[in-house]
């Protein structure tokens, strides 16, 4: 047998074998687009495939993952934020080709750009102090993002030279902005407040940001602010002995990206998923997780057990929509940041979280913002500030309508669509029961 003749069809059927088959279905369920995912198991492949969801801004109403032996399986039941079931092709094309080894996703980006990476305590005026410093130091802000949770704040920002519009990469200056921000952040004595590093190519913002507060333990501490409205988040973590995995519940409110979140922190805290189960019902969701760590031990002490329940509560925490949500979109212009924040700042505002880009010279930021001791802020005072900033720049905005009412196609499912959308929950819920991690398949 001549070996090499052979060589390239055995690569290509192993490349067959461990790309992810992707297919998307609109035709089987009437209230949601169907996505199938299944491949080879490998490491990560569960995170890959909720983080591309996630990136299209899809709420995820259902999910089955089944990993029966080396074979991986998930199914998705997905709408966009309003609801409504994938029409637009673009999102499908992506969807279908994101998964392959030979894709390159250029929506997370960031070349020519400067990461500054911040951790510390948080506090009323913080971010505005942040800006001031960058604008006084010429740092074009392009993009940011910030999280605040249990006292700590989390944030990338990516920065440029306002004179040559360059990474900024003499080191001189880079220990200039160091000082600057450790100085603002005085009130943490870590060495890791305040990181900077030159952006990779792709640069995945929302999974740094969860590793950057996970690695500042900030699910070990109580909250500064108590934000109204914050839903409680119930976790549950039991051993299946006999299965040799553990069972980890989360029951919490639904919203965008909540599944990226678990899976992700489950991920950094070195755990495989090997079947899950994904529920929504109104504005719940209910999150059923059977993993191992991954030198394939359960859960083995109190202790672990606690710190999954720690850090899982946190991960759907950090995301939370705590206050009023605020838009603008208005030409940039050097020091807005600074000169928007601190409007905040001065008329008691505190941002608890904050997303920043520019397009073609304009920017598109978002501002969740309370008063200062984390209540919903007084409409007066947001109009006041409204009216400083600009009413045509700066909207409030409502968040998307993720939970609309049912349709009768959703109670009263029959025909071939509704046969089909059964038929693939049963699959997956029959391989849950004979591997006995189920009482009923039914």
């Amino acid at each position: 047998m001549e070996w090499y003749t052979c060589l390239d069809e055995y690569e290509k059927l192993v490349i067959r074998m461990t790309t992810p088959r992707v297919v998307i279905d609109n035709a089987v369920c009437p209230t949601a687009t169907l996505v199938k995912v299944d491949s080879a198991r490998r490491d990560g492949i569960l995170l890959d495939a909720v983080q591309v969801l996630a990136d299209q801004n899809l709420s995820i109403k259902k999910a089955y993952v089944s990993s029966d032996g080396q074979w991986f399986m998930d199914v998705f039941h997905v709408t966009d934020l309003n609801g409504k079931k994938l029409t637009d092709e673009s999102v499908i094309s992506y969807i279908e080709q994101s998964l392959e080894p030979s894709f390159h996703d250029r929506s997370q980006e960031f070349n020519g750009l400067t990461v500054l990476e911040l951790t510390g305590t948080d506090r009323v005026g913080l971010l505005s102090e942040v800006f001031a410093v960058l604008a006084d130091l010429q740092c074009d802000v392009v993009d940011a993002k910030l999280w605040t949770h249990n006292g700590r704040i989390a944030s990338l920002i990516f920065v440029r030279d306002c004179n040559s519009w360059s990474p900024i990469n003499d080191s001189q200056q880079i220990d200039r902005i160091q000082a600057r921000l450790r100085n603002i952040l005085r009130g943490d004595n870590h060495v890791r407040s305040v990181r900077t590093s030159v952006s990779s190519d792709v640069f995945h913002t929302d999974r740094r940001l969860h590793q950057m507060m996970f690695a500042d333990r900030d699910y070990e501490r109580k909250p500064v602010l108590q934000c109204s409205g914050h839903s409680a988040v119930m976790v549950n973590v039991q051993n299946c002995a006999e299965r040799g995995y553990s069972v980890v519940n989360v029951q919490c409110k639904d919203r965008a990206k909540l599944l990226f979140d678990a899976v992700c922190t489950l991920t950094d805290m070195q755990y495989v998923v090997f079947h899950a189960t994904i529920n929504t019902a109104g504005d719940k969701a209910y999150m059923e997780f059977y993993i191992r760590h991954t030198d394939g031990i359960p859960i083995s002490s109190e202790a672990e057990k606690q710190r999954v329940i720690q850090c899982l509560r946190a991960a759907v925490e950090r995301r939370a929509s705590n206050g009023v949500r605020l838009e603008l979109c208005i030409p940039d212009r050097q020091g807005l940041l600074a000169y928007v924040t601190r409007t905040f700042r001065e008329n008691g505002l505190n941002v608890t979280r904050t997303e920043i880009s520019t397009t073609r010279d304009t920017a598109l930021n978002i501002f969740y913002v309370t008063d200062a001791i984390g209540n919903v802020a007084d409409p007066d005072i947001i109009e006041s500030v409204r009216r400083k900033i600009g009413l045509g720049n700066l909207k409030v905005k409502e968040l998307p309508l993720m939970y609309p009412g049912k349709g009768e196609g959703e109670e009263q499912a029959v025909g071939v669509g509704g046969a089909v959308l059964l038929s693939l929950g049963s699959l997956v819920r029959r391989n849950l029961y004979n591997l006995g991690l189920i009482k009923s398949c039914s």
